[in-house]
């Protein structure tokens, strides 16, 4: 049921933040990430429906068990359900894709990537330790028949496949299919910034706030009366992935991880008590090997004083705001399950 043609929000004359844009406009703008979605948009029996799907961003195209990127999380608000995030603050590592879904198919989705992973690497559990997979969650239950788990683990295999450094589509797609924000249709979204030498990238699962919340004025977007929304918001969550080539160490990742929350609130969020606010970031540019002789290893960071990372808050604040703003500018008007419907934001 689409009633609004997909725009980034751009091309509707809304420019967020000072710094400039990628070539893509998309986290993948950022070397090597790419992104899949499966979206699964079809009746199940009695009324119900599956209006869910699965994401999965890549911090690289080559085996991340192997070479391991340098991340970090940060917990906003913790009402969320996500695997992984404990130990990615310990070791300040990403060894898997980082999945995105709703919040009951956490396990399947968790199963999918372990079985893509052991067939990628067959010494996993017997010749080397076990495998820390990522991910995270909203939940889709006003449009999805959540209780009829129809994500499997064989959609985590297939999105893992198919993801691309393509532009990623955005909207109602992949794990954003059935998810609600400020009353409208939300879901997936995604920005970038280059910040001298480097690029930083955003991909958002948005499902949070009321209508009231939204700071359309702050857009000069005109406010229009008898539009329907979603009639009983939730709480509800987002999840936030950040990207970037930045040479950086997990505490500095974690550092700009929380400017991402300038950029939730900037949009009118306020991380209410019943939503899962979480940053996952990573950088491209240290791969650690998972087997090394040597005790010693050396890499390359920037300096925290230097000008580069205030740039790099700016960034990370900018992505965030735009990408919640292109996951709202991006979805279409959806039907799901007991007819309920999320109406596309009338930007137009």
């Amino acid at each position: 049921m689409d009633t609004m043609e997909p725009k980034k929000i751009r091309q509707r004359g809304i420019v967020i933040g000072r710094l400039p844009v990628g070539i893509k406009n998309c986290i993948t703008d950022v070397d090597g990430v790419k992104v899949g979605h499966i979206t699964l948009d079809n009746p199940l029996d009695e009324g119900e429906y599956a209006c869910t799907g699965v994401t999965a961003i890549l911090p690289h195209g080559g085996n991340l068990f192997q070479q391991k990127v340098v991340g970090a999380s940060y917990v906003l608000n913790g009402f969320g359900k996500t695997t992984g995030l404990v130990q990615v603050d310990e070791l300040g590592l990403i060894e898997s894709p980082i999945m995105l879904t709703n919040t009951f198919a956490v396990p399947a989705v968790t199963q999918g990537t372990i079985e893509f992973m052991l067939e990628s690497n067959l010494e996993i559990g017997d010749t080397t330790g076990t495998i820390n997979l990522v991910v995270g969650e909203c939940n889709d239950s006003r449009l999805n028949s959540i209780r009829k788990l129809p994500i499997q683990p064989k959609h985590a295999i297939e999105c893992i496949q198919n993801a691309s450094s393509d532009v990623s589509a955005e909207g109602a797609v992949g794990a954003g299919k059935g998810m609600i924000c400020f009353g409208y249709k939300g879901g997936i979204g995604s920005s970038s910034r280059v910040v001298g030498d480097y690029t930083i990238g955003c991909l958002v699962l948005s499902n949070f706030g009321r209508q009231e919340d939204f700071q359309s004025t702050h857009y000069k977007i005109e406010e229009k009366t008898n539009v329907p929304t979603f009639p009983k918001p939730a709480d509800g969550s987002i999840m936030i992935v950040l990207a970037t080539d930045a040479p950086l160490s997990s505490r500095q990742l974690k550092r700009l991880a929380k400017r991402c929350g300038i950029g939730l609130g900037r949009t009118g969020s306020h991380f209410s008590n019943g939503s899962g606010d979480v940053v996952i970031a990573f950088s491209t540019a240290n791969k650690v090997a998972h087997y090394a002789e040597e005790s010693v290893e050396t890499r390359v960071q920037l300096r925290d004083d230097h000008p580069i990372m205030n740039d790099l808050f700016q960034g990370a604040a900018e992505v965030t705001e735009e990408a919640i703003l292109n996951s709202l500018s991006q979805a279409v008007t959806t039907e799901g399950r007991m007819g309920n419907i999320a109406y596309a934001y009338p930007f137009e």
